[in-house]
């Protein structure tokens, strides 16, 4: 196991049976996984890249954070919008 510039950790590893192989235990420290986490895979550019469901959505809520303004409330505005339309329903 290699540590890399950016903090990024390497890896080489065998295709098992089955298509299997194992994630080293440092990576799966990094990614803060247990047995039965959930991950996401996805094939990019000819790269398998794999994460975890929670990353992802922390992803997805800093992207959030980056394009709404601080103090507004998505869910707050979409409930007033939808009071409105059932006043005139």
């Amino acid at each position: 196991m290699e540590l890399m510039e950016r903090n990024e950790l390497r890896a080489r590893t065998r295709l098992g049976q089955k298509g299997r192989f194992v994630i080293p235990a440092p990576m799966r420290e990094a990614l803060g996984l247990d047995v039965g986490g959930v991950l996401d895979l996805r094939l990019v550019d000819g790269e398998l890249r794999i994460s975890t469901l929670r990353s992802r959505i922390q992803r997805a809520q800093e992207r959030a954070r980056q394009i709404i303004p601080h103090g507004v409330s998505l869910s707050e505005e979409l409930s007033a919008e939808r009071r409105e339309a059932a006043k005139h329903e």
